[in-house]
């Protein structure tokens, strides 16, 4: 489902504004969307306790369409991270809205995934030289020293799933996971007591996707600061590595940061260094 956003136009636009007008909004249905379209997904964003981008993406669409889930991320866990992280709401919600992969769910209920068969045989390797070697011979896509492998979306699952029956831990911990992507084999760094007991986090709600990336940030001094600083560039090179340049993400997280500056009503949340 595409995102949609101000300077957006069309048929989708037009069925966003009488949507929105269901739910209480007063806009001329004219398939732009303008300001005043913008506004109207802040406020209903804001009533429904989604975190208020002003753009209309999963969650926004499922809220609109009277869908109550309890798997989607908050206003209240936005505000909640910058609390335990002490920055600013905005800082991580420009973070969640340029670094998350969309919707932390597949439409199937499943986390997003993506397995990462170069970190299967890593891990496996870990245990055992002969046994990564013996499971790269036998099992070329799930199992090599090389990228590659990859058949997008719900499908990684069948890569997932085979390769979960043949080591379950390294098959987690193999996996990038759900709304931020967080790469499986950190489950200890995030604090938790296995790579089985990460997974069935990440199971649960993009809450819980929030609450690892907020760890994943707290872990790292670098990353913390340069986020509690508002240092984008250097934020970017850390979480996305030495091509973040490439893709713009420093610039998309400031150009995110300036929009929900504005836009973020929530408390104050005091910045100490």
């Amino acid at each position: 489902m595409n995102i949609l956003k101000k300077g957006d136009s069309g048929l989708a636009v037009r069925d966003l504004q009488k949507r929105l007008n269901q739910h209480g909004a007063t806009l001329t249905v004219d398939g732009w969307y303008a300001e005043e379209t913008e506004k109207a997904v802040i406020a209903f964003q804001l009533k429904h306790n989604l975190p208020p981008v002003g753009q209309v993406g999963p969650r926004t669409h499922a809220a609109l369409s009277g869908q109550q889930s309890e798997k989607l991320i908050t206003q209240a866990q936005i505000i909640e991270s910058a609390k335990t992280l002490n920055v600013e709401a905005a800082a991580v919600a420009a973070v969640a809205q340029v670094e998350s992969a969309g919707s932390g769910f597949f439409t199937c209920g499943r986390p997003a995934i993506l397995f990462e068969r170069h970190v299967f045989y890593k891990q496996l390797q870990q245990e055992s030289q002969e046994l990564a070697d013996e499971m790269a011979r036998q099992y070329p896509q799930l199992c090599s020293t090389q990228r590659g492998g990859y058949v997008g979306g719900s499908a990684e699952y069948q890569r997932f799933n085979m390769a979960y029956l043949l080591n379950p831990k390294a098959a987690v911990e193999a996996c990038s996971w759900g709304m931020f992507q967080i790469m499986g084999f950190h489950w200890q760094l995030l604090g938790f007591s296995s790579a089985a007991a990460f997974k069935t986090a990440m199971d649960k709600t993009e809450g819980e996707h929030l609450q690892a990336l907020t760890r994943f940030i707290a872990a790292d001094s670098g990353l913390h600061k340069a986020l509690k600083a508002k240092k984008w560039d250097e934020f970017a090179r850390r979480y996305n590595g030495p091509a973040y340049a490439e893709n713009n993400y420093d610039t998309k997280l400031s150009r995110a940061y300036l929009q929900l500056s504005k836009i973020y009503e929530v408390p104050h949340v005091a910045v100490s260094e």
